[in-house]
């Protein structure tokens, strides 16, 4: 199964939004989305592979789309034009992004995440999660998660597989410095395999009060991914670490104003 990957840069076309997603965009969206999961889980029961896993997250996009929420991605050829994987490096806003990175990254090349092991026990989600080999962390000994994300990780690049890592670990609307971790960096080290940094701006998934997953959709708040040039680590990956968080910092500034 060949996937198109999406143009670079993309802008998202003039969709005419149907009448329900104009008045209650939360429900046109998390229509769309749950069918998108369900009819992705009944499918892994025959196997379910990176390319189908990019199709979905792509038709994700699409259906978003027509409840009115638009996209901006912007040099994702800085991934495409790598000769192996890599670790992507990026802020965490909402659950948009767990949905649309393989859409917009495994068309180009394999990719995997590191993510809360309890996505992988959500009812249904976690067919489709448990399909792509994800490297599960419980966020509760941080030590051990280390452990976790070095050997799984190495394991994964070893492959050719990338991997993406949100440092901040927890879904935040501004860069939180202190809380970024340096795990990225430390597994491109480790791996000898460069670092991706990407920004975005996700928010138009709000987070929700009762259950973080499940906020407002603000389709008005458009959704943007930036991807900046690999970086190499060298020494002990202090400066690269401080490049890719004024990076993020430069674009989530930019955007505030665009």
């Amino acid at each position: 199964m060949h996937i198109a990957p999406f143009d670079d840069p993309y802008v998202s076309p003039a969709i005419q939004v149907d009448p329900v997603s104009r008045l209650f965009p939360s429900f046109a969206f998390y229509a769309r989305t749950l069918a998108i999961v369900c009819e992705a889980a009944w499918r892994t029961r025959g196997g379910y592979s990176m390319a189908q896993w990019a199709a979905d997250s792509m038709t994700f996009m699409r259906r978003a789309e027509t409840a009115g929420v638009r996209f901006h991605i912007e040099n994702a050829s800085a991934y495409a034009k790598l000769d192996g994987p890599c670790v992507v490096v990026a802020n965490h806003m909402s659950t948009m992004e767990t949905f649309c990175l393989p859409g917009i990254l495994a068309p180009h090349k394999p990719v995997a995440y590191v993510l809360k092991r309890s996505l992988t026990r959500y009812p249904v989600f976690n067919r489709v999660v448990n399909a792509i080999e994800p490297i599960a962390v419980d966020r509760v000994n941080p030590r051990e998660d280390f452990k976790t994300v070095m050997d799984e990780g190495q394991e994964r690049l070893a492959r050719g597989i990338s991997v993406i890592v949100f440092p901040q670990t927890t879904r935040t609307p501004g860069l939180d410095r202190s809380a970024f971790n340096t795990i990225g960096i430390k597994l491109a080290k480790k791996a000898g395999v460069p670092v991706l940094p990407l920004a975005l701006k996700t928010d138009a998934w709000g987070v929700g009060s009762l259950i973080k997953d499940y906020g407002f959709i603000r389709p008005e708040l458009p959704v943007r991914f930036c991807f900046g040039e690999p970086i190499r680590v060298d020494g002990a990956g202090k400066n690269e670490h401080e490049e890719v968080m004024e990076f993020i910092h430069w674009k989530l500034e930019a955007w505030k104003t665009a």
